[in-house]
C-alpha cells in the first residue's frame, strides 16, 4: 500500500480508509488479530481486511457494513487526525494547478502542519520529485515524518523541523516551486527565492487575512516577482431536483392562418387538465460555505 501507487489487495500494515458514508471516514492501521469498532459493528482485521479487495464491502458484526477503500490524498484529507487547520480538496486542486506541478516537480512547502496538503504534493510529484517540507512545531514534523514513513512516501519527501522565517528551507536553487502557509509569509519570501531555481518557478502563499495578503504581496514585489495575482476559491453546490410543469397552450399552430383554413382544419384532441412536462432543475444554495482563505500567486522571473 503506498499514498502515490495502487495496490489491488488489503495486506497486513496498511492504512485502510473505512468509508461510514458521504461524509464520514476513518483511517484504520490493518493488523493481524485487531479489530475495529464503528457505529455500524465491529470490522475484524484478520477476517474481514486482509486478503479483501480494496474497495470490497465488509459486513461490520450483525449492525451494518462500510466500504473499505484504498488510501489517496483526497479521503486522507477528510479522515486525517487534526493537528492544525487544514487546506481541503477544493484549494488544493487550484494550488497544485497554478504552481504547474509536475511528475518530477522539486517543491517546498511550509509549515507541514497535518500533512493535507502535503500527500497531495506528493502524489503529483511522483515518482521523481522531493518535497522539502518545513515545520515550525517539533512534535507535529516528528508525527508528520512518522505518517510519511507509515504511508510509504518517505521517499518522496525531507522534513526539517525549524523557523522558515529564520533558517529557511534548507535547501538552495533546487525548487520548482514554493507553498507558504504561515503566519508571516512575507518573513519567508526571501528565502523561497533562494531556494527556487534560477530559471524561475511559481510560488503561492495561504492567507486568511487580507492585512497578510498585502504585506506578502509587498514582499514579493520588493523580491522582483512578477505576475502577483490574489484569489479566493468558494465551492458552490448546485441542489438538483425533479420539477412537474403545465403544459403551455399556444393556440392555433400558425397565427397567419386564414379564417378558412382554421375553420377547415379539424380541432386537437382537447388535453387533460393534468397535462404537464417533467424537467429536471438546479437550485442555487441558500448560503454559501464561509471563507477559508486567499491563495496569492508569484512567478519568480528568468535570470
Amino acid at each position: 500500500m503506498s499514498f502515490v501507487e495502487y495496490s489491488d489487495l488489503i495486506q497486513d500494515g496498511d492504512v485502510a480508509i473505512v468509508y461510514l458514508n458521504h461524509n464520514s471516514a476513518m483511517p484504520v492501521k490493518v493488523q493481524a488479530g485487531s479489530q475495529t469498532q464503528t457505529r455500524y459493528g465491529v470490522i475484524r482485521h484478520s477476517t474481514d481486511l486482509i486478503g479483501q479487495r480494496y474497495g470490497s464491502k465488509v459486513t461490520c458484526g450483525k449492525s451494518g457494513w462500510v466500504y473499505v477503500l484504498h488510501p489517496t490524498p483526497e479521503l486522507w484529507t477528510v479522515s486525517l487526525p487534526h493537528r492544525t487547520q487544514i487546506l481541503y480538496t477544493t484549494d488544493i486542486a487550484t494550488i497544485t494547478m497554478m504552481l504547474e506541478l509536475k511528475p518530477g516537480s522539486v517543491v517546498c512547502e511550509s509549515g507541514t502542519g497535518s500533512g493535507s496538503l502535503s500527500h497531495a504534493l506528493l502524489r503529483t510529484i511522483a515518482p521523481t520529485g522531493h518535497l522539502h517540507t518545513v515545520e515550525f512545531h517539533q512534535q507535529r514534523a516528528e508525527k508528520v515524518a512518522e505518517e510519511f514513513k507509515e504511508h510509504h512516501v518517505d521517499h518522496l519527501v525531507t522534513v526539517r523541523n525549524q523557523d522558515v522565517c529564520k533558517d529557511g528551507f534548507g535547501v538552495t536553487g533546487v525548487a520548482d516551486a514554493v507553498f507558504l502557509d504561515i503566519p508571516s509569509p512575507w518573513e519567508a519570501v526571501g528565502h523561497a527565492k533562494t531556494a527556487m531555481k534560477k530559471h524561475g518557478g511559481r510560488v503561492c502563499s495561504f492567507s486568511p487575512c487580507i492585512e497578510q495578503v498585502q504585506r506578502t504581496c509587498e514582499a514579493l514585489a520588493d523580491h522582483g516577482f512578477e505576475e502577483i495575482s490574489t484569489l479566493e476559491v468558494l465551492l458552490r453546490v448546485h441542489d438538483v431536483r425533479t420539477v412537474s410543469l403545465p403544459l403551455p397552450d399556444f393556440g392555433p399552430d400558425s397565427p397567419a392562418q386564414s379564417e378558412q383554413e382554421v375553420a377547415e382544419k379539424p380541432p386537437p384532441p382537447a388535453a387533460p387538465n393534468h397535462a404537464s412536462v417533467t424537467l429536471k432543475t438546479t437550485t442555487p444554495p441558500r448560503e454559501i460555505p464561509g471563507h477559508t482563505g486567499y491563495l496569492t500567486f508569484a512567478t519568480k522571473p528568468r535570470s
